[in-house]
């Protein structure tokens, strides 16, 4: 029995971690934060849902957060860059970078103007640790106390101090290059951050609803994106770009 439990202890948060770093790179990043794409009413609330359950993210915040990283890339006024605040210092604590910078009314008005709150938000996602309790008794519920504990602990460090730091401190500390810019690739970490580890790739082409753009680059992500848009619920506004073979 007591192996059973540490199976599924990983097995789960390790679904509930890709479940949310795909939610944030298609709904968050590419759909709103760069309109990349647009999706369908119902495929946005169901995003919403999974966003509120597995991160308590405000959607506003968020993407406010990342323009103004993009406005400021490496420089003075970027949020959560290693190179003004040291690659351990991101990779430990994103966290408060991120919270810190979302609490600032000035950015929310300067980046986010566009993204407003509906009655969705007001009633339901804006209550982040709402979402985040319910999404721990739904664990409970389902697999008993300790092993929803234990799942959602699990999940909780590898979203917020494995995945999301690797892609904004290593995303602009160390990988390869298909562009000139201060972000940097990983073939291998886009695999399990849902495309996010092709950093370069995205700050180069900040609207390419795709991330992959070179050899042997593979984006999660782009196949969810391409699965909406053939049923109908997601809509490619932004154009794919590939590297030019040398």
């Amino acid at each position: 029995m007591m192996t059973h439990h540490l199976l599924i202890v990983p097995l789960v948060a390790v679904i509930l971690a890709q479940l949310a770093a795909i939610a944030t790179s298609v709904y968050l990043h590419r759909g709103l934060a760069h309109r990349s794409l647009r999706l369908h009413p119902a495929a946005d609330v169901c995003f919403r849902a999974i966003l509120w359950l597995t991160t308590g993210q405000n959607r506003r915040e968020w993407v406010a957060v990342h323009r103004k990283h993009h406005t400021f890339t490496d420089q003075e006024g970027d949020p959560h860059s290693p190179r003004l605040f040291g690659i351990w210092r991101v990779q430990l604590l994103n966290v408060y970078y991120y919270v810190r910078e979302a609490r600032k009314p000035a950015t929310l008005r300067t980046f986010a103007p566009d993204i407003t709150e509906d009655w969705l938000d007001r009633a339901v996602f804006s209550w982040g640790l709402s979402g985040l309790g319910l999404g721990i008794a739904l664990l409970c519920v389902t697999f008993g106390v300790w092993t929803g504990l234990a799942a959602g602990l699990l999940h909780a460090v590898l979203y917020v101090f494995v995945l999301s730091p690797l892609i904004n401190g290593l995303g602009h500390w160390r990988g390869a290059q298909n562009f000139v810019n201060t972000a940097y690739n990983s073939r291998a970490l886009a695999w399990v951050t849902g495309g996010e580890s092709l950093h370069n790739n995205h700050h180069e082409h900040p609207r390419a609803p795709k991330f992959s753009m070179g050899r042997f680059e593979f984006d999660p992500s782009w196949v969810v994106i391409r699965c909406l848009a053939a049923v109908g619920l997601a809509e490619i506004t932004g154009v794919p770009v590939r590297v030019p073979r040398s």
